[in-house]
């Protein structure tokens, strides 16, 4: 296991070399000039010059690209173009926000969409489960910027019940959280009555039922964990969108996370800062992606497994 996760952080070094190459590139060729955007109205063109050189824009590409990574590599990602601030630094004040609502969204849609989809399932075709059905297709159709300004409209303006925008108490990331994890509940309500339908029909279940386990036992400790690992993906992935940052979830309570932080960044063209967001949001999913693989082999020990029998084969074959 300890040589798989390193081999997998070992891979992880081309993509975010390739990520940083793609995202340079796309500000590179983006229209406008950042050295503009600084100045502002009025400079002058030695003025101009001398911002420029002091950018590290007079060199060339590669040039500037190469000693992007060497900084990189040792920590520096680079000051921001519009403040001067330093681009860790300011990820790092922003992280906590994005963390937060990643988290609390998250936790919304798991602890509702998985009872959900396990109803569903046991249910299938009555009542219940086509009004669950119908509900996930809603959530799935509803776009998460239209969903948070219904919710701020009905519990902000009309209700006064929770506050629109800030980050000044838990109040303010309920609807943020909702909005955030709406998509995912509704997701993860489908991927569990999916995999649930399959398992429930597999002879060790009704061997169970025949043994007069309760069907609540039956549903949750037989079905539900060899059902789990299509649905650790769905989590897996939707929690590294999540840290990547809400963009428009952000936008639109105002919440000072790494999602506005690049939308902000890229209207500015604000290279270092968008080029260390995206390279951070690759390096959190990809990390998130780890994780899930790692969770695969408790959930389910058959995964675990294949894993040594892997590596038992290659060693039969070296020798």
């Amino acid at each position: 296991m300890i040589r798989y996760i390193l081999k997998r952080l070992l891979m992880l070094t081309p993509v975010l070399l390739g990520v940083s190459l793609l995202v340079i590139l796309i500000m590179e060729l983006t229209p406008g000039d950042p050295v503009i955007m600084v100045l502002g109205e009025g400079y002058s063109q030695e003025e101009y010059i001398a911002k420029r050189d002091e950018m590290g824009l007079d060199k060339p590409f590669l040039q500037r690209y190469a000693e992007y990574i060497l900084n990189a590599v040792q920590g520096d990602f680079g000051h921001s173009y519009r403040n001067g601030q330093s681009v860790m630094a300011e990820i790092g004040s922003r992280l906590p926000y994005t963390v937060r609502l990643a988290i609390d969204g998250m936790l919304i849609a798991i602890v509702f969409g998985l009872p959900m989809g396990v109803i569903s399932a046991v249910k299938q075709y009555s009542p219940t489960d086509n009004i669950l059905t119908i509900f996930s297709l809603i959530l799935t159709s509803m776009p998460g910027f239209w969903l948070a300004m219904m919710m701020i409209l009905l519990f902000s303006v009309t209700l006064n019940w929770l506050p629109s925008i800030g980050v000044d108490s838990w109040k303010n990331f309920i609807m943020p959280a909702i909005a955030t994890g709406a998509g995912t509940m509704a997701a993860l309500q489908r991927m569990t009555r999916t995999t649930m339908l399959e398992v429930i029909r597999q002879d060790y279940i009704r061997t169970a039922r025949a043994k007069g386990a309760t069907e609540f036992r039956v549903a949750v400790k037989h079905a539900l964990r060899n059902a789990l690992l299509p649905v650790i993906t769905v989590i897996g992935v939707n929690f590294g969108f999540a840290l990547g940052g809400s963009i428009v979830i952000e936008a639109v309570f105002a919440i000072p996370g790494l999602g506005q932080l690049m939308v902000n960044s890229i209207k500015s063209l604000d290279t270092p800062m968008v080029t260390g967001s995206v390279i951070f949001a690759a390096f959190i999913a990809t990390l998130v992606n780890l994780i899930v693989d790692i969770v695969y082999t408790y959930v389910d020990p058959r995964v675990k497994a294949q894993l040594i029998s892997a590596r038992v084969k290659k060693k039969v074959k070296a020798i």
